[in-house]
């Protein structure tokens, strides 16, 4: 994309030497070396056909739930929140369902879903990111998944292809996804572009204002326990089976603990932030290895962690 010129027929924003802490809201981390913003999902399918074979790609919504590295991201950037944000509702009676496009919040994905009627999706409020990263990696809370509720998903290949997958077409479990076909593989050939998602329906005169009185418990409940003040990526650590990554961090005495500029949050143990807005990616890194380090030391259990890291470290770095 060093020469833009094939790209006048198309209808998004193509961006060169793009900072990535704008993105990802950890606020730290190196540009990417482009990003492109589609205007829509044809558009998005044709820009894909003008980019090499091979191409490395990365598709971020919020960024909530990625670290890029202070060397930066070779390749090409997707930025789809506030692009890919069609929502609707789809079919009638009890085969309706909900379309909704990797850029759309979760929260507003679960606003929408209450207000037609549905219920089952408030817990959806709680989610810090778009459908697309709920998507890729099974996003959950308070003991709901995302894939519970998927009927079928639509996808885009690097070719700029289109096609629907069905729920059975990938194996899902916590906080994983990956497609059964061995040769496809997600994040690299193949990208998720919608979802379409099935609730239950609401019954009764005061369902809607029910299920609204649960959202605001679940917004409430986030508040009262996570550092949403501060720049974060939500929980950085998996919970190993049976017991909760935060009380393993808390029980080793981490809490507060910093690395440069990044710290682990006194407010929530699994959650790493950027309290001053100064953390460097190589400082949050470093803060997430001796985290999952000392644990595996103090209480031998390992910590799978659930933040994506991408990108190069910056010359010189430790990371």
């Amino acid at each position: 994309m060093s020469d833009l010129a094939h790209l006048k027929a198309l209808r998004g924003t193509a961006r060169h030497d793009v900072p990535m802490r704008e993105h990802v809201s950890w606020r730290a981390g190196g540009n990417a070396r482009q990003a492109y913003v589609p205007a829509d999902l044809d558009d998005l399918a044709a820009f894909l056909a003008t980019l090499p074979a091979g191409e490395e790609i990365h598709f971020i919504g919020l960024g909530s739930n990625t670290l890029v590295r202070d060397g930066g991201l070779e390749g090409t950037v997707i930025l789809v929140q506030g692009a890919l944000d069609t929502l609707r509702l789809q079919g009638e009676g009890e085969a309706a369902c909900i379309y909704a496009e990797v850029g759309v919040a979760s929260p507003k994905l679960a606003r929408f879903a209450t207000n037609q009627g549905f219920s089952g999706a408030e817990w959806l409020a709680g989610i810090p990111g778009t459908v697309g990263g709920a998507l890729a990696m099974n996003a959950g809370c308070y003991g709901a998944e995302t894939w519970e509720h998927v009927v079928r998903a639509h996808m885009i290949g690097r070719d700029g292809s289109l096609r629907v997958r069905r729920r059975d077409e990938f194996d899902i479990g916590y906080r994983h996804c990956v497609l059964r076909d061995d040769a496809v593989v997600l994040g690299r050939d193949e990208w998720f572009v919608a979802g379409e998602f099935a609730f239950a329906r609401n019954a009764g005169p005061t369902a809607v204002a029910d299920s609204r009185a649960s959202m605001k418990v679940w917004l409430e409940r986030r508040a009262a326990t996570q550092p949403l003040n501060l720049p974060n990526a939500g929980s950085v650590f998996r919970n190993p089976q049976g017991d909760y990554a935060a009380r393993l961090i808390e029980s080793c005495g981490l809490k507060g603990k910093r690395v440069g500029g990044a710290e682990v949050s006194t407010k929530h143990a699994n959650f790493i932030v950027n309290p001053d807005q100064i953390a460097t990616a190589a400082d949050i890194e470093q803060l997430i290895t001796e985290v999952a380090q000392t644990v595996q030391r103090e209480c031998q259990v390992h910590l799978e962690r659930e933040v994506r890291i991408l990108g190069n470290a910056k010359k010189g770095s430790t990371a």
